[in-house]
């Protein structure tokens, strides 16, 4: 955890501007628990901001449960190295092979859960990560999402109507190139 620790910290240094640094840091200190999906207050997630072998289109789910487009991504369920669960999730969701996955968080965001079922409203502590796919681009649409769609970043940051956090992290992405 302390590697994690220093990558949050890290990233606080690098988007000092961003506030949620500071929840990540603390709900770290809650140990092995908060990276399983049994953590009724909240518990980590790792998302995969897929980008396309040209770096200029990232793949987004129309996600079932929620019913909005997003980044590809899921619980962590004890693995305490997100960025092999974005990467994970990243290849179950999409079915694409030959991804590799940035290390060090690309994005940090602290949301909100919805009660369903039996799940109680939660927070989602989601560490999102930079994964590459290679030359094979052909995605096959998991049970998990309602579609898959190849977009691109510079509209993605360009339209008011994309979710906050898509146009945080298009924008960010344009700034590194």
């Amino acid at each position: 955890m302390s590697a994690l620790l220093a990558q949050f910290q890290h990233y606080g240094q690098q988007w000092p501007h961003e506030g949620d640094v500071s929840h990540f840091i603390d709900f770290l200190a809650g140990g092995q628990q908060v990276f399983l999906r049994e953590s009724l207050e909240g518990h980590f997630t790792g998302s995969a901001w897929l980008v396309s072998a040209d770096g200029e289109r990232v793949l987004l789910t129309h996600h079932r449960k929620l019913s909005r487009w997003l980044q590809l991504g899921g619980h962590a369920d004890g693995d305490m190295d997100l960025s092999q669960v974005a990467l994970r999730e990243a290849e179950e969701e999409s079915g694409l092979t030959g991804l590799n996955v940035e290390l060090g968080p690309f994005d940090l965001d602290r949301h909100r859960i919805p009660a369903r079922a039996q799940e109680p409203e939660h927070w989602h502590y989601d560490v999102r990560y930079v994964v590459r796919a290679g030359a094979n681009e052909a995605f096959e649409v998991s049970e998990e999402s309602h579609a898959l769609a190849w977009r691109s970043i510079r509209e993605i940051a360009d339209d008011p109507a994309s979710d906050e956090s898509l146009r945080r992290m298009a924008s960010k992405w344009l700034q590194r190139s």
